[in-house]
């Protein structure tokens, strides 16, 4: 028999693994949405798909459910990719 304690435990975990999926799985989503963005040289929508990249990725690390390191380096490289995309675009031009 299963005590009372581990029962409820198991439906809490239950719950915030959903929770910390979904978050994850949207960040992910935003950050491809930049990726395709980029890719096809839309440098408007791209910039609106960094921001909200950004704010995704800071929410999702303050909320725990990825190391704020880890978004701190995520966010430095998707910067890093729009910075080399628009000045390349800007010599172009």
């Amino acid at each position: 028999m299963i005590n009372r304690s581990a029962e409820k435990r198991e439906r809490q975990n239950a719950v915030r693994r959903m929770r910390n999926r979904a978050a994850k799985s949207t960040m992910r989503k935003a950050i491809k949405k930049f990726d395709v963005a980029l890719e096809a040289g839309d440098m408007e929508s791209a910039s609106t798909a960094l921001e909200l990249s950004l704010k995704l990725l800071d929410s999702t690390a303050s909320k725990g459910v990825i190391h704020s390191r880890t978004a701190d380096r995520k966010k430095s490289r998707l910067h890093a990719r729009f910075n080399k995309q628009s000045a390349q675009t800007a010599v172009q031009a």
